[in-house]
């Protein structure tokens, strides 16, 4: 009995043996499942789901974007409009070309809410430009700086003339011609070819974002300027008055001092001359046609005075009587000014630029 009860003591004791002990040895008696796949048709359509959910939750932040520029539009014009300046009577599309610039160098004083308008003339040389510039100086409001970007390091690279360009329109720029306090329009002359077009994609950029005016003033007969750049630089050589050189005079003897000089042309570069000149003014009123802009031509403005009225009401001021001291250097027939007419005449006859012959200055 004694016996027995020992066996059943050890039959009780391998039957609450650990169950691991029993996975331990006999890892085979362990029943898996294969993983569960997915059709790959599935998957396809879960993708084109959420390619689809994308697509709309982007075309909601578009519209929801557009819309928050149309009221970050608005409440950028109801800002300017809350400034003390702003007068209710300025239409909507004029604030962004009225200004009220805080110089650094003076006080505006009681003029300081009078607007002010930003302008670029856009010329080339020897076609009008200091003459057209002189007139507009003249208006009582009207301050036109000069060639500015004549001076290579302000137009060394874009950092530069943008530097320039806002210290132009913040009335801190020195000149003969600054009316300082009661400024209505502030600007400059700017050559094509003094950085320009070079760098006209940030400049006109700069343009519509301070909301500068653009003024073309080019001249039609090309060789009439081509006469003109010669005999300027011919008296810039030789300085024949008294000395010194004068690209423009202000009495009639030193005009005729000057206009005795006729250049000889070279008739194997004129029809190239011609040509760079005519693409130079081309590309300017194409690379500037996005800018608020009105286009001049010197012969116009010569023959008609009524299209100074058309600047005074393109930059909105008052129109007045403007006048220029300025004496025209070249007045015979464009035959009495150049050396070798014959030369020149029988290059451009039967070319597009035969119809300059027949210009008079």
């Amino acid at each position: 009995m004694e016996e027995a009860g020992r066996d059943q003591d050890r039959t009780v004791a391998v039957a609450v043996e650990d169950p691991s002990s029993v996975s331990t040895r006999d890892p085979g008696s362990v029943s898996t499942k294969p993983a569960r796949r997915y059709p790959l048709a599935l998957w396809v359509a879960i993708l084109g789901l959420i390619m689809l959910v994308g697509m709309y939750i982007f075309s909601l932040s578009l519209r929801q974007n557009g819309m928050l520029f149309g009221v970050m539009q608005t409440n950028m014009i109801e800002k300017e409009r809350e400034k003390p300046c702003h007068g209710p009577s300025i239409p909507d599309t004029e604030i962004p070309y009225v200004h009220y610039p805080t110089p650094n160098t003076y006080d505006r004083k009681e003029c300081a809410c009078n607007a002010v308008r930003f302008f670029a003339i856009l010329s080339m040389q020897r076609s009008g430009s200091g003459w057209f510039e002189t007139l507009l100086n003249s208006h009582e409001n009207i301050s036109s700086n000069g060639e500015i970007f004549s001076v290579k390091e302000r137009r060394s690279n874009v950092t530069t003339i943008t530097k320039t360009l806002d210290k132009l329109y913040n009335l801190d720029w020195y000149s003969s011609a600054a009316k300082n306090e009661c400024t209505a329009a502030v600007g400059l002359k700017w050559m094509l070819n003094q950085g320009l077009l070079k760098n006209h994609q940030e400049i006109v950029e700069y343009f519509n974002r301070r909301g500068v005016s653009v003024i073309f003033l080019l001249r039609r007969n090309l060789l009439q300027r081509y006469v003109s750049i010669l005999a300027n630089a011919h008296d810039s050589a030789m300085k024949q008055l008294n000395g010194t050189h004068k690209a423009h005079v202000h009495s009639r003897d030193e005009a005729d001092v000057l206009a005795k000089y006729k250049p000889t042309i070279d008739k194997k570069m004129l029809i190239s001359e011609l040509k760079r000149a005519d693409k130079l003014a081309a590309d300017g009123l194409a690379n500037f046609k996005n800018t608020q802009h009105i286009v001049l031509y010197y012969e116009d403005v010569v023959k008609n005075h009524t299209k100074l009225m058309d600047v005074l009401d393109f930059l909105k001021l008052p129109k007045t009587n403007l006048s220029s001291r300025h004496v025209k250097i070249h007045t015979k027939r464009l035959r009495d000014h150049i050396e070798n007419w014959a030369d020149v005449n029988n290059t451009l006859q039967g070319t597009r630029y035969e119809s300059f012959l027949n210009g008079r200055r």
